[in-house]
């Protein structure tokens, strides 16, 4: 009996594989748990693999990476884990392979494509078949980007720039592939952009002192002194990162553009002739200060000059002693320059002309006749007379005889 048993394990033995660490072996899923795989690999033991050898995502349910029937090839870590089992790892074979998948890339200088499944501190980690490869933030863009979190999830392309698996450091570089494409569409841009040309971009960058705007191939410079036919006190109070706009090309030296927003059919002085000529009465506001005297802002973009001394008969020392910024003012043109865009205004002479008019309406104005009270008398005294017919001669003579001299004497 003892012996049937010896030749029964024997033909056992003989038909199952022999296996050591280190052993690439093949087999089929018998049973799957959201954390572990169990394989039959023809061994006396079946084979299991644990959620952390299978990959290096964590949290994922095994149950949706594989069901039972399929085939799966794994590496041999221990042949007997103390259970009787044979523990394998799968992403330590999915690593070997892709780390070979890896340097052909990095020695033939491929671009690679995958997702980002983190996004850390000093840059992003993509995944490619279990080899995690790390692209700084520095390598991630061609432009300073603060937050990365747009990323993640996000396939991108790259390019390996080091290779070293011993020390577990791969480095990917996404930008000089920005900026090898950003060179080829900066070369079409400049083929076919000239001054004068009305093109469309979309704000990149603000400043304080201007906005890039992003023409699809090269940035170009919109200075704040170019937004507005007025003064901007602020380009962030215009733009916002990612605004779409339509501007002039002003002009391109190199590789600067200088862009505009001042359209020539929009410059409010071709028509400040016919609305500020010598004599006009103009109202405006009070936009800067000098010792000499005081801009005005008509309208945005056509701005005077309140020279110190056009500004009240008084003796003015200088334009803040009795002006301030924002206030509304009334003034004469007395001087105008279309040329050269400039306007002089006097307050002094518009005051002057005001109490002129003012004196010569209160000499104009028509007196009122005032009626001498002894005229009233003779009236009084008439009708006095006439009310008493029956009064003596000799009174009624005297009565008479005065209103006679009053008469006469008016």
């Amino acid at each position: 009996m003892s012996e049937m048993n010896n030749e029964f394990e024997q033909m056992l033995d003989e038909t199952l594989v022999t296996i050591h660490n280190g052993d690439i072996v093949e087999g089929t899923v018998i049973s799957v748990k959201e954390d572990e795989i169990v394989l039959n690999i023809g061994y006396k033991a079946d084979g299991i693999i644990t959620r952390n050898e299978y990959s290096n995502q964590s949290g994922i349910d095994l149950r949706e990476m594989v069901k039972e029937g399929d085939t799966m090839k794994a590496k041999v870590m221990k042949v007997n884990d103390g259970e009787g089992q044979v523990v394998l790892t799968y992403k330590r074979l999915a690593m070997e392979k892709s780390n070979e998948r890896i340097r052909e890339a990095f020695e033939n200088k491929e671009v690679l494509k995958a997702p980002v499944s983190a996004v850390l501190t000093g840059g992003l980690s993509v995944i490619i078949d279990e080899t995690k490869i790390f692209i700084p933030a520095s390598l991630v863009s061609d432009s300073y980007e603060k937050d990365l979190s747009k990323y993640n999830g996000q396939e991108i392309e790259f390019v390996v720039t080091e290779f070293n698996p011993k020390k577990r450091r791969i480095i990917g570089d996404r930008k000089q592939l920005l900026m090898k494409e950003r060179k080829k569409l900066q070369e079409e841009l400049f083929a076919r952009i000239h001054v004068g040309d009305v093109v469309e971009g979309v704000v990149k960058n603000l400043t304080d002192f201007g906005a890039f705007i992003d023409l699809g191939g090269a940035d170009g410079l919109l200075h704040i002194s170019e937004m507005s036919w007025g003064r901007v006190e602020n380009p962030r109070k215009l733009f916002k990162v990612g605004d779409q706009v339509k501007v002039l090309i002003k002009d391109i030296k190199e590789d600067k553009i200088a862009l505009s927003l001042k359209f020539e059919d929009q410059n409010p002085w071709l028509k400040a002739g016919e609305k500020y000529g010598i004599g006009t009465i103009i109202k405006g506001t009070v936009a800067r200060m000098a010792d000499f005297g005081a801009f005005i802002e008509l309208e945005p973009g056509v701005d005077a000059l309140l020279h110190v001394s056009q500004i009240s008969k008084e003796h003015v020392m200088k334009p803040s002693d009795v002006l301030k910024i924002g206030q509304e003012i009334e003034a004469e043109v007395v001087d105008f320059n279309n040329e050269e865009h400039k306007i002089s205004l006097s307050m002094k002479l518009l005051n002057h002309k005001d109490q002129k008019e003012e004196t010569t309406e209160k000499e104009e104005a028509p007196q009122e006749e005032e009626v001498p009270q002894e005229e009233e008398a003779p009236k009084a005294e008439e009708a006095a007379v006439q009310a008493e017919p029956e009064a003596a001669p000799e009174t009624a003579e005297a009565e008479t005889s005065e209103s006679d001299a009053q008469d006469s004497a008016e």
